[in-house]
């Protein structure tokens, strides 16, 4: 398991912050004295730590939890001097959602009598402590968050543990897509995956200033027609690259002057004549669009068609997998809610 930010988010299988600060445990019968938030945290809490923002059948969750979950939706909370107020009534709500499902799922976890095994919270109790640069700073970070308490640590990662469980037998397991769900679905689907013509260029282009007078777009013409011999004698797909990078004046010399695959409608007349009458590998004449000249290097051309089912397998079982997760996550918390008693403050 990996220890991260907090429980929250797609995967709650976290159990700190990046500071290494314990999450809150929701328990009715864990309820821990309000703690000081200290400089270390990458947030600070709440002007009152500890005060309740929800209640789910009875377990208090606060504005610490709240802060938290915030700081899980958006990380970079301090380079931005804070969350930006323009964001920050829909990310409370969100973050609001969150913390009340996650007790909801723990509570789901101890109707149902979920444990976790000894082994598994030696485990990941020193998964908890080898995050920690030093003994100095676990000790701080266990006494802020739970008064120097080992068991209320303990219990905190056993609700993490719990947690990250449910969601796995309910959510994750049957949120897979097999290769033969995934064909039915490009199946019935073929529009999704039909493209029309598209080449695969690399392109070298000299774009004189607008408005340049004659001097300039002489000395522009000049430096077209010298690439031009220097592209001409690249012999591979690197070598046409590097050369890009150096002398292109176009947005794409930074990546080896690779535009991938682009549609035919989007490219210049010329330049789609041109690549029509050309093999992969090779490049194309100078070609002089309006005062601006260019030359390209064909690695592909990809005719009008379908995308056959092993070019987007591996991507559409993903896709539909992150859809399913989603659907039934949303189905688990409208059955949770259905007979809990959730109060927000």
């Amino acid at each position: 398991m990996k220890y991260q930010l907090m429980i929250g988010g797609a995967v709650l299988a976290s159990v700190l912050t990046s500071a290494a600060q314990l999450v809150s445990s929701h328990a009715p019968t864990l309820t821990p004295a309000p703690v000081k938030a200290t400089t270390s945290a990458p947030m600070q809490a709440a002007p009152s730590p500890g005060n309740p923002v929800a209640k789910v059948n009875g377990a208090v969750l606060t504005d610490r939890d709240l802060m938290r979950e915030m700081q899980a939706i958006f990380p970079y909370a301090q380079m931005h001097n804070g969350i930006p107020k323009s964001m920050e009534p829909e990310m409370r709500r969100g973050a609001l959602e969150m913390i009340i499902f996650e007790e909801l799922v723990y509570q789901e976890a101890l109707r149902r009598k979920m444990t976790v095994s000894p082994l598994r919270m030696k485990r990941a109790e020193a998964g908890f402590r080898k995050q920690f640069s030093s003994e100095e700073e676990f000790k701080q970070v266990m006494q802020v968050e739970v008064h120097g308490s080992r068991q209320l640590m303990l219990e905190k990662i056993r609700r993490s543990l719990l947690i990250d469980d449910l969601l796995k037998s309910d959510v994750a397991a049957k949120a897979k897509v097999s290769e033969i769900e995934a064909r039915a679905y490009y199946n019935q689907n073929r529009k999704k995956y039909q493209h029309p013509e598209m080449f695969s260029i690399q392109t070298i282009s000299i774009l004189p200033p607008a408005d340049s007078n004659p001097e300039v777009l002489n000395e522009a013409r000049r430096k077209a027609e010298e690439a031009f011999k220097q592209a001409k004698a690249t012999k591979s797909y690197q070598e046409f690259g590097l050369l890009a990078e150096k002398i292109s004046d176009d947005d794409w010399h930074v990546k080896l002057g690779d535009r991938k695959a682009v549609e035919a409608e989007k490219l210049p007349p010329p330049v789609v004549t041109a690549a029509r009458g050309m093999k992969p590998g090779q490049v194309s004449d100078l070609i002089q669009l309006g005062t601006a000249y260019t030359m390209f290097r064909l690695n592909a051309r990809i005719a009008a068609g379908t995308t056959p089912f092993p070019e987007v397998k591996a991507k559409l079982m993903v896709d539909l997998s992150k859809e399913k997760n989603e659907h039934l996550r949303a189905e688990l918390n409208k059955k949770l809610r259905k007979t809990a008693k959730i109060e927000v403050m």
